[in-house]
């Protein structure tokens, strides 16, 4: 005993209209069919539903019964499908995404209000987090996405690179790097270095190792947060690095940027999505204009040149 939708909406519009001719109308069907779907309504409930006379009609006690459960079902599996078709288009949707402080505070923004402009309907929310945590927070799924540097590979997390960008030095207006035209790794052994604490630090002076065993690049302050270690170079208390997609920040605190040589470091950066399940079509629409938005932005790193001596 399994009625159609088909038959449960001939129903409805039967009960609201009191005619079949008008119910054929509303529906927009032939009244014969309409007829046909009322009779098939019976037979698969093996009662009448509706009375049928030369001058009227009139819903059965069972058809009486009927019509206000069809209706809520019907407008509820309407309305659902409507939500749908408003996700699809983008007319609603929610996007959640898991990102570093400093990526918070610097690149995001300026994507999501890019992103808002073209779809002022879908809510964007972000979820500011230590990087161990960005991955942990997209299997738990209380994100649709996150963004973060590479990491080790994680079970049920697909990563896709979002980019490659070079280390940069950062340090206060008229400090000695400024003079020189090229800064190299070995420049930093004669001044403070500020760097992060976790795998930030551990990653780079990795590869540093790697790459130069004998620069002594020894942090004399190993902070949380990037924030905070560029607050202590405006402070004059060292320098540090990070990556062009700080530069608003680093302007902020009216610090220089320089790319760094000997070697030409880079940090990648990933999206982190759940492995095999599907992302609505608000963070499917957001991560694509995530790509675009990095593939046409200007990531030129400001170069300050050497004064000439006085």
């Amino acid at each position: 005993m399994n009625p159609t939708l088909r038959q449960m909406r001939a129903l409805v519009a039967l009960a609201k209209t009191g005619s079949f001719t008008l119910a054929a109308e509303y529906l927009h069907v032939t009244q014969a069919a309409l007829s046909g779907l009322i009779k098939e309504l019976e037979l698969t409930l093996g009662v009448r539903v509706v009375d049928r006379s030369t001058r009227r009609i009139a819903l059965t006690d069972v058809g009486r019964e009927l019509t206000p459960l069809f209706s809520k079902m019907i407008d509820d599996l309407d309305g659902a499908l409507l939500d749908i078709a408003s996700q699809t288009r983008l007319k609603k949707g929610v996007v959640r995404i898991a990102a570093p402080q400093l990526m918070s505070c610097t690149l995001l923004p300026q994507v999501i209000a890019a992103y808002r402009k073209l779809y002022p309907e879908i809510q964007v929310r972000l979820v500011d987090c230590a990087v161990e945590n960005v991955t942990a927070r997209v299997f738990s799924g209380e994100v649709d996405c996150g963004i973060g540097p590479e990491r080790d590979p994680t079970a049920q997390i697909e990563a896709t690179v979002l980019f490659d960008m070079p280390f940069v030095l950062v340090f206060p207006q008229q400090h000695a790097l400024e003079q020189r035209e090229r800064v190299t790794w070995s420049d930093l052994a004669a001044h403070p270095f500020i760097a992060l604490q976790g795998q930030f630090t551990e990653r780079l002076l990795s590869d540093m190792h790697h790459s130069l065993r004998d620069v002594p690049l020894n942090p004399v302050n190993e902070v949380t947060f990037m924030t905070t270690a560029l607050a202590m170079v405006s402070a004059g208390l060292g320098v540090t690095v990070c990556l062009p997609y700080a530069e608003p920040l680093v302007r902020l605190h009216q610090l220089h940027m320089r790319q760094l040589h000997e070697p030409e470091l880079t940090r990648r950066f990933f999206v982190y999505t759940r492995d095999k399940r599907s992302l609505s079509p608000a963070a499917g629409s957001f991560i694509a204009f995530l790509f675009k938005f990095v593939e046409s932005h200007d990531w030129n790193i400001p170069l300050v040149h050497a004064q000439p001596a006085s």
